[in-house]
């Protein structure tokens, strides 16, 4: 309550409930070592604004993040927040404003270069029906060529053509590209989808995998909504439990 005092002169309740839960996402992402030290990203969307997101600043590492410390952008992919001295990266600007701009519930975006994914990515075969996470994935991932640091606007339509209507894309060569319509779904997704790279490159360096058949991944895709817990928005339940782990030893996310 004190921190939402201290800056209702600045936000709206809407934007500093935004703030926050993107700052935590940064943490999270720092505590199970998904952070590539000041690089890549994570936007939300600004809930009842016409095309405004929020996005890290570029130099701050994941675990430095904080609801104020985020700056706000324009659908023209111009920084607002002229009182934040931090820059953003030119590579995050394109690359979500475009998704942003251009995908019909695109409210979350996370952009990330683990190790295992980012393997996958590299992969010929790409994310192969090996596991019980791979599973959710089957048909359900797009993919683009390498064609550098995402920072030239003409890659922008192959970009959105090869997204298609999927949630995620995954960039040959680079790592993925996830979309939610809420920053828990999309967390909830991502974990997901690194999970399934992180078994695949486990399975694949043991051996010949076993490969899960089609009838059993359509049967896993009925079957997942069963799962979820009814009213509650998928990831919530995943992404507040997170929440808590990162409150356990530093809260200064919130101010």
């Amino acid at each position: 309550m004190a921190t939402q005092i201290k800056h209702q002169h600045k936000y709206s309740d809407a934007e500093w409930q935004a703030r926050q839960e993107l700052a935590a996402c940064y943490r999270i992402f720092a505590m199970r070592g998904w952070d590539e030290m000041i690089y890549n990203h994570i936007t939300v969307k600004i809930p009842g604004e016409d095309h405004t997101y929020l996005i890290n600043p570029f130099g701050m590492h994941y675990n430095e993040v904080t609801a104020s410390s985020l700056i706000k952008i324009d659908r023209d992919g111009n920084k607002l927040d002229l009182d934040n001295p931090w820059h953003v990266n030119p590579a995050g600007l394109v690359q979500h404003t475009l998704f942003h701009n251009n995908v019909p519930g695109a409210h979350a975006i996370i952009h990330a270069h683990t190790t295992a994914t980012m393997a996958v990515c590299a992969l010929e075969e790409g994310l192969l029906p090996t596991n019980f996470y791979a599973a959710s994935f089957v048909g359900k991932l797009g993919w683009h060529d390498f064609e550098g640091i995402t920072v030239r606007e003409d890659e922008g339509q192959r970009l959105l053509a090869n997204l298609g209507n999927h949630q995620v894309l995954m960039l040959r060569n680079h790592g993925p590209v996830v979309l939610g319509k809420t920053l828990p779904e999309a967390f909830h997704i991502f974990f997901l989808l690194q999970r399934a790279c992180e078994v695949q490159v486990a399975t694949l360096g043991m051996g010949k995998p076993v490969m899960i058949p089609q009838s059993v991944t359509d049967a896993h895709d009925r079957d997942t909504p069963k799962m979820r817990v009814g009213g509650i928005r998928r990831g919530q339940l995943e992404f507040d439990a997170m929440i808590r782990q990162i409150d356990r030893t530093d809260r200064s996310w919130r101010d």
